[in-house]
């Protein structure tokens, strides 16, 4: 996500991670690898899940995951109710990158790059799904960041983002580098926050109710800048700066000029350049020792074109008195050198407190507990790992 330095080493790099399988295929699950804090384990929740990206759980306990390559949506079933999913069911497939999925009121939502689907009486109807009901399909059809992470708010409407459609650029269509929002059935459609360049995580804080959301960072501009972003947007109207600010304080050198005097909102922690942060969620769980509780995981698919690749991991952002005020590595070890077997996408948080992180390159979903080992085969511990915490200094 950095311009390339030595371009033909650069593009060497580039043509590897575009042949290196993206959806599960051939892919090795090296679990020995993942470092975590002591007393944390990881374990292959499901390895039949290609492409596997954003998550869902029903009220029955049902997985549901998206995907943007092989356009399929899965079902993830741990019927043994042994913390493993045991059974996985596709239940849409020739979809447009569905990469976006959420649950309500019995029904199973879906994203594509230009409409949102719901499938009503999914949980009972897994091996024959129902015809979907197309909710709304107003969107752009615009491939670059077409794709979509969805998530029901706390006022009960749907937040649907919209990406630039571009690197970096200024569109007179409103939709574009937004946070829309809208009513269940697809009605009311508006746009919530502004100058958002392409968001693939959110969650509201469980105190506050207020909009937490990643951002990544454009591309072009060297290795290290600018960062991508952890967002706060308490209300309505609020502009995050895009195209004309990156972070706090780099102005765009095309864009930069055309501010016009407009005040934009900071960001409330600067986080690595090009990490790619995608999903996030606040750590609702009680498994996990108190001082992880309401903290946010953040889920880093990793840069593309840096240099020196970076991300591919799970961080933490710890929060003092409701605002950001640390960044540190929490699980990682799927870039070996210049060579990831894996990509984090998307973390959920499990009714036992456990916390899923999906993996679009191996295809697999990972089950991070803490806690004794639990005898299940592939599982790792992050007992001998030393209790010095890996802290983040940027921004």
């Amino acid at each position: 996500m950095g311009a390339l330095r030595g371009t033909g080493f650069g593009l060497a790099l580039i043509l590897l991670s575009l042949l290196a399988p993206a959806d599960g295929s051939g892919a090795e699950l090296r679990l020995d690898q993942i470092r975590l804090p002591p007393g944390f384990g990881i374990e292959v929740y499901t390895d039949r899940v290609p492409g596997a990206r954003s998550m869902t759980l029903s009220p029955g306990g049902i997985l549901f995951v998206g995907t943007r390559e092989t356009g399929a949506v899965y079902a993830v079933l741990d019927r043994g109710k042994r913390n493993r999913g045991d059974e996985v069911v596709t239940v849409a497939s020739g979809l447009d990158m569905p990469n976006g999925v959420a649950f309500r009121d019995g029904a199973l939502y879906v994203a594509e790059k230009g409409r949102v689907l719901r499938y009503d009486g999914i949980e009972n109807r897994l091996k024959d799904p129902p015809k979907p009901v197309v909710v709304n399909d107003s969107f752009p059809r615009i491939a670059h960041h077409g794709w979509k992470f969805i998530r029901f708010g706390p006022d009960g409407k749907l937040y649907v983002p919209v990406g630039a459609p571009c690197n970096v650029c200024e569109e007179k269509d409103p939709r574009f580098a937004a946070i829309l929002r809208m009513n269940a059935d697809g009605t009311g459609l508006e746009v919530f926050a502004s100058g958002v360049r392409n968001t693939v995580g959110f969650d509201w804080d469980p105190g506050t109710k207020e909009l937490w959301f990643t951002d990544n960072g454009r591309d072009m501009l060297g290795d290290d800048r600018p960062p991508d972003e952890l967002n706060r947007a308490p209300t309505k109207g609020m502009h995050f700066g895009f195209p004309y600010l990156h972070g706090r304080e780099i102005p765009d050198p095309e864009y930069g000029g055309r501010a016009g005097g407009r005040r934009f909102t900071p960001p409330e922690r600067e986080l690595g350049a090009h990490v790619a942060a995608l999903g996030m969620r606040f750590y609702t769980g009680k498994m996990f020792p108190p001082g992880y509780r309401n903290q946010i995981f953040i889920a880093e698919h990793g840069s593309w074109n840096r240099t020196t690749p970076t991300g591919y991991r799970v961080t933490l952002v710890r929060l003092k008195d409701g605002r950001a005020a640390g960044y540190e590595v929490f699980a990682e070890g799927w870039l070996q050198g210049r060579s990831a077997w894996g990509r984090p996408v998307d973390v959920l948080v499990m009714p036992d407190g456990a916390l899923l992180v999906s993996d679009d390159r191996a295809g697999a979903i990972y089950r991070i507990r803490y806690g004794k080992t639990e005898g299940k085969q592939g599982t790792r511990t992050g007992k001998k790992r030393s209790t010095r915490k890996r802290q983040l200094q940027i921004g």
